[in-house]
């Protein structure tokens, strides 16, 4: 599994998502846009967001692109699924079996900015777009909740 990060603002996010990339064994994080990274532009450690890692952003690899849409495009030639978690009118649900297809060492999943979500240019890249349908009167669930979930039904689908 790859995981990629597009313009995710919270450091405290980005660190939790490298807690749960690592508890499922991701391969990789693309960090991309303004997503912070571990180490900075300036080659120190980001103690706010290594803090809620726990180490995870040692023992998961990492890096930081300005172009997520070529990684995607050097993903699907690796035959990699591309899977948006996404508030979207294409999106079908996390629990839609057509996601049983995908090989689990061969997916990549993209979570997007929290208020702007994914960029037309990249959802216009995705197989597909999921969503976790909710039940109460709130829209959306934090972007690393909603991660975590995310990542634990599709590899057990």
């Amino acid at each position: 599994m790859i995981v990629i990060l597009d313009n995710i603002r919270s450091i405290h996010n980005v660190g939790s998502i490298f807690r749960t990339a690592d508890a499922v064994g991701a391969k990789k994080i693309y960090l991309g846009g303004i997503t912070p990274a571990p180490i900075d532009r300036f080659g120190l450690e980001n103690k706010a967001l290594t803090k809620v890692a726990l180490g995870a952003e040692k023992s998961v690899k990492w890096e930081k692109t300005d172009n997520i849409s070529k990684v995607i495009d050097f993903l699907k030639k690796k035959e990699y699924g591309i899977v948006i978690i996404e508030q979207n009118k294409k999106a079908i649900s996390i629990f839609d079996n057509k996601l049983s297809k995908f090989k689990k060492d061969k997916i990549a999943i993209i979570m997007g900015a929290e208020v702007d979500g994914v960029s037309k240019e990249i959802l216009n890249k995705a197989d597909y777009i999921i969503e976790i349908p909710m039940q109460g009167k709130k829209e959306s669930l934090n972007v690393s909740v909603a991660f975590g979930i995310a990542v634990y039904q599709l590899i057990n689908n």
